[in-house]
């Protein structure tokens, strides 16, 4: 199913610039300044006891690139809530705090959040790493964590949804596509991620797959480069030696603005999408916005959402955030872009409102009983927690990459996915459950 998309031709920020100007907005603006131009709350009360919530997205650092937006558009749920007459009567009293791509200081702020601010909640993170550092501080006193971004699985938290997709949701059906006659038959995979848990988890759930789909150990290859990497001409060039054949494709679980010299690398050594396509799992609009994509046509990404998705609600959203960024004077005005992870953030913002409203409190255990089974109508169309784990089940798209920094859907699943935590390919016998076990459970035989 083919998806329309949005030619619109604005002028994208370099990523110098982009970084330069959100630094200087995350270590000096409050949470209050940047909500300027917030609509009066229209029921006086709610203005008396606010109900605060944690937002914990790096605004420096190496993942500023990707994690700005996210704290902006979780700010801009919180205006459109507040503009409604807040929660359960009450406001929504945002504090951001910058983690600046720092693991160890994720984990202090987390604990700040729930000891010192007591927040109801918290959305936050980005990499796996920052989500593993902070999980011990959430389970120890009782937090709530919308996480929004896909990870590698193989995790079962009972204070923690997971917005973003389980590997079945992404990373499995992409390498499938890739596979299959309409993505290319492609038959030999370059595995190459920034060295930490994600990539290499994700990379351990496809060569199972990718062995017990008859493929050669040979004809996979993994390669792993530390966060902030900037020298990827040796990569490239094994990599162009590993396509010379044909057949082969790029598997891309790299983060952060190591994105740049890489696909920069991979152009500057004249392979295109022709010769072996990378596709992505980190790489949205919002990173390519701050690219030349002119030579980036054609590569792939497989996610949830795009911005091009043609949805009434998708257009007032992106038009909305566009506006929400122009008139909050935010890097890039209203040439920002919106993507999957964006989308998660903001969805999940409203399945937590929901949930408190279903609970009648912001009580953490009543709000995780009630959040089960949530449903609601996100910018890319239907959307729902599951009823057991904790985990949204999502659409899976697969997008090529346009001039214009967008992306025109090539594969769409039928319906919803639902998420699997634990992956068949290495955990067959785990499953997650809070309803009928304590999180994780084995699997009885049949």
């Amino acid at each position: 199913m083919s998806i329309k998309s949005n030619n619109s031709g604005t002028r994208s920020l370099s990523r110098r610039d982009f970084l330069a100007r959100t630094a200087t907005i995350g270590m000096g603006a409050t949470a209050a300044s940047l909500l300027g131009g917030l609509s009066l709350v229209k029921h006086a009360h709610a203005a008396k006891n606010p109900i605060k919530i944690g937002i914990l997205h790096s605004l420096s650092g190496t993942m500023a690139i990707s994690e700005v937006s996210l704290r902006d558009v979780v700010l801009m749920a919180v205006e459109e809530i507040n503009a409604k007459g807040g929660v359960l009567g009450q406001s929504i009293k945002p504090v951001v705090v910058d983690p600046a791509s720092n693991w160890d200081l994720f984990a202090e702020k987390a604990k700040y959040f729930l000891l010192q601010e007591k927040v109801a909640v918290v959305f936050g993170c980005w990499t796996s790493v920052s989500r593993k550092s902070v999980l011990p501080v959430f389970e120890r006193y009782n937090g709530l964590l919308f996480y929004p971004v896909q990870y590698e699985g193989e995790e079962c938290s009972r204070n923690v949804f997971y917005t973003g997709a389980a590997p079945n949701q992404q990373a499995v059906p992409a390498v499938e596509y890739l596979m299959s006659e309409e993505g290319g038959g492609y038959k030999k995979f370059y595995l190459l991620g920034t060295d930490y848990v994600y990539p290499r988890t994700t990379n351990k759930i496809l060569r199972a797959m990718l062995l017990a789909k008859g493929v050669p150990p040979k004809n996979i290859m993994e390669e792993y480069t530390p966060f902030h990497h900037q020298d990827y001409q040796t990569i490239i060039g094994k990599i162009a030696k590993f396509a010379s054949g044909g057949d082969a494709a790029v598997i891309s679980t790299i983060n952060g603005d190591s994105n740049v010299p890489f696909y920069k690398e991979f152009a500057n050594q004249g392979l295109r999408a022709d010769d072996a396509p990378i596709i992505a799992f980190s790489v949205a609009e919002d990173e390519l916005r701050g690219m030349d994509t002119t030579a980036l046509v054609g590569h792939l990404a497989a996610w949830n959402y795009y911005q091009s998705v043609d949805t009434p609600q998708n257009k007032r959203f992106v038009k909305n955030f566009k506006a929400y960024c122009k008139r909050n004077n935010l890097p890039g005005g209203n040439s920002r872009v919106t993507d999957d992870p964006i989308e998660a953030a903001y969805f999940g913002v409203y399945l937590w409102k929901q949930a408190v409203e279903k609970a009648g409190t912001t009580e953490v255990d009543a709000v995780r009983q009630a959040a089960y089974g949530q449903k609601t109508l996100a910018p890319g169309g239907w959307v729902k927690l599951d009823e057991r784990n904790h985990h949204t089940h999502k659409p899976v798209l697969i997008g090529e990459i346009l001039p214009d920094g967008q992306f025109r859907t090539v594969s769409r699943s039928k319906g919803l996915v639902a998420p699997e935590p634990w992956s068949e390919y290495t955990n067959p016998d785990k499953g997650c459950d809070w309803v009928d076990h304590k999180g994780t459970y084995i699997k009885t035989k049949t």
